[in-house]
C-alpha cells in the first residue's frame, strides 16, 4: 500500500530511463495499488514493463464492495494478478479456498496469477515447511491452469523482516514446489527481502527463475539495479 497516482507516475519516469539496455528476456512487473492502476497503464504503453495488480475477486459483477472484478483489471491494462499474498492471508482472511477461486477467476478473465505460498517462522520451526507448502498447493491448484501461472515462493518470516532466506535453501524448497506441479516450466519466484546486494546470488540458483519484491522495489533506482542485476 504505497504510492498516489502522482508518486507512482514520478517512479515510473525514474525508473524507465534506467532500464533501456535491460535484456529483453527479463519480464519486468509492477503490481500497483488499485489506484495507480490507470495512469500506470496510459504510461506504460509501448514500454516493456507490464502491469499487475494485487488482488482480485472472482466474480464477474456483484455486491463485494471494496473488491476489483478480472474484467475491471483487463480493461486498463493489467495483464498479471498477486494472489493470496501472505498479507492477504495473514491480516484479511484469505483462505486456500478463496485463493483457489481468485487463480480461476485471473485464467478466466485473461490474467496471469502470481500464486503466493509460504511458511511461518513457528511452522519452520516445527519442521512443517514441506508439509505446509503442499497442503497449500494441493488446495490452491484445484482447477487451475499450470500453462498460465507464476508461483512466488515467499517464507513469511523473511518479509520485511532483513531476514533472507539462504539462497540454497531458497532452491531447494523452489525444487520442491515444481517436483508437485505438472506443469515443470512454471517460473517460480522467491520473495522474501530480496535486495540488490543479494539478488545475484538469489537468481543464480537453477530452480529460481524470478523474484517477487517489496521494500527493495519502492524507489526506481534500487528497483532498477534488481532488473539489471548481473
Amino acid at each position: 500500500m504505497y504510492k498516489t497516482q502522482a508518486e507512482a507516475k514520478d517512479f515510473l519516469e525514474g525508473l524507465k530511463s534506467q532500464i533501456t539496455e535491460t535484456p529483453i528476456e527479463r519480464e519486468v512487473v509492477i503490481c500497483t495499488p488499485f489506484t495507480a492502476l490507470d495512469c500506470m497503464s496510459k504510461s506504460l504503453h509501448g514500454s516493456q514493463i507490464k502491469l499487475g495488480s494485487q488482488n482480485v475477486h472472482w466474480e464477474k459483477e456483484g455486491a463485494y464492495t471494496g473488491e476489483i472484478s478480472g474484467p475491471m483489471l483487463r480493461e486498463i491494462g493489467v495483464s498479471y494478478v498477486i494472489v493470496g499474498h501472505s498479507e492477504r492471508r495473514q491480516y484479511f482472511g484469505e483462505t486456500d479456498e478463496t485463493v483457489n477461486l481468485r487463480l480461476k477467476a485471473a485464467q478466466k478473465y485473461g490474467l496471469t496469477p502470481i500464486l503466493c505460498v509460504g511458511e511461518t517462522k513457528e511452522q519452520r520451526d516445527a519442521a512443517q515447511t514441506e508439509s505446509h507448502i503442499y497442503d497449500q498447493l494441493a488446495k490452491d491448484l484445484v482447477d487451475v491452469d499450470q500453462e498460465n501461472l507464476v508461483i512466488a515462493y515467499e517464507p513469511i518470516w523473511a518479509i520485511g523482516t532483513g531476514d533472507t532466506c539462504e539462497a540454497k535453501e531458497a532452491n531447494r524448497v523452489i525444487g520442491l514446489i515444481r517436483g508437485k506441479l505438472t506443469n515443470p516450466n512454471v517460473t517460480i519466484q522467491y520473495g522474501g527481502s530480496v535486495k540488490p546486494s543479494n539478488v545475484a546470488q538469489i537468481m543464480a540458483k537453477p530452480e529460481i527463475d524470478g523474484a517477487l519484491v517489496g521494500g527493495a522495489s519502492l524507489t526506481p533506482d534500487s528497483f532498477a539495479r534488481l532488473v539489471n542485476y548481473q
